[in-house]
């Protein structure tokens, strides 16, 4: 099983409470795969947070949540920013 790391910054930080996760996720895996894994801290809109997300996948850039993970993978979920 792939071990994926995940950080958080911003309004994604606050909606689910971390600052960082590692999860361990089925070979095949997908960033939306692992979105599906994360609790909202309680209170949280985590999902209409998400939607707006974009993610560096090892510093590459991406909206495309159907993009595959690795083991190592480093998955940092940006919210947009300065309201864009």
């Amino acid at each position: 099983m792939p071990d994926v790391r995940m950080r958080f910054f911003a309004s994604a930080r606050a909606a689910t409470g971390l600052d960082e996760t590692t999860l361990s996720l089925p070979t095949g895996a997908t960033i939306g795969d692992a979105l599906s894994r994360l609790d909202a801290a309680p209170g949280q809109p985590l999902d209409r947070v998400l939607a707006r997300c974009s993610f560096l996948v090892n510093a590459v850039a991406t909206t495309d949540r159907a993009v595959t993970l690795g083991d190592g993978d480093l998955v940092d979920v940006m919210p947009p920013f300065a309201g864009g």
